[in-house]
């Protein structure tokens, strides 16, 4: 009883300091955005800043001189929003028919789909760029949003998939007893069962299209359509320590940009956290 306890806590210590060496980053940004700028470099480094500086975020989001993040942000919700319907739509349907569906060569399809995931996106860069300008989608948000319709990425298919597999065959079988055809199972009796599982995939691809920087970056040229990431990207130019925001580096104001625009990924993280996590540990239940 002593052994089991003493392993337990064991490793609750070991995940305890884990979790705080990988919190420390975020929240040295945190502490940083609420300092003066003399005191963020200063040694011993001072964890709660005295005194708080609130001024620091109206200053480096604000000010006349700041770059448009309200834009930015406009972009990104609207890129994210279009992305989050079409994987949810497309990733779902797939993942049914690879679940549930039997047909030849069921299981080499979706072997080829888990292939693709080992395609690195750099290979893939030039072709799907050449596509994009063929069909003169550049600086437009097609590029970044069309192309989840179809399928919406291997690993959002194979989730869900995983996820459909523990729900009981028998419903299905119910159904089609009664008269359902296999679109009105996958509509009303999988998709509301697979709550978890399609919050765990909506998370996933919020982070993703919020975080993106290489996709705006290849395809979006007018400073009227960047996202936050090509937004603190340019902010970081201006202002950080090979910019001249009056001959210094302004890290306290990059600090507080950085954090005002990772606080939307950590209310959704948290909002949604339980629906997370129990759709993530339900995909493994059943092969």
């Amino acid at each position: 009883m002593l052994k089991n306890v003493g392993q337990r806590t064991l490793i609750q210590l070991i995940l305890l300091v884990g979790a705080i060496l990988m919190a420390l980053p975020f929240l040295w940004m945190v502490s940083s955005s609420l300092k003066h700028e003399l005191h963020i470099f200063q040694f011993p480094p001072q964890i709660i800043p005295n005194p708080i500086r609130w001024l620091n975020y109206p200053e480096a989001l604000a000010n006349p001189n700041a770059m448009p993040f309200h834009i930015y942000v406009k972009n990104t919700v609207i890129i994210v929003i279009v992305r989050e319907a079409a994987v949810l739509l497309s990733a779902s349907f797939c993942a049914y028919g690879f679940a549930r569906l039997r047909f030849v060569g069921r299981d080499i399809w979706f072997g080829i789909v888990l292939a693709t995931m080992m395609v690195p996106y750099i290979v893939l860069m030039v072709p799907t760029y050449v596509l994009f300008a063929r069909l003169q989608w550049i600086d437009t948000f097609l590029p970044l949003t069309v192309p989840w319709f179809f399928g919406g990425g291997a690993f959002n298919i194979f989730l869900l998939r995983q996820f459909f597999r523990t729900i009981p065959e028998e419903l299905a079988d119910a159904a089609r007893i009664d008269g359902c055809n296999e679109y009105a199972i996958y509509a009303r009796i999988l998709m509301p069962l697979a709550k978890p599982g399609l919050i765990a995939v909506a998370i996933f691809t919020f982070i993703d299209g919020w975080n993106d920087f290489m996709g705006p970056l290849l395809y979006l040229n007018s400073p009227e359509n960047y996202t936050v990431a090509l937004g603190l990207a340019l902010f970081r130019a201006a202002v950080g320590a090979f910019g001249s925001a009056g001959g210094r580096a302004r890290w306290d104001w990059l600090m507080a940009a950085s954090t005002a625009m990772v606080i939307p990924v950590i209310l959704v993280f948290f909002a949604l956290q339980r629906y997370f996590v129990k759709g993530v540990v339900m995909t493994g239940l059943k092969g």
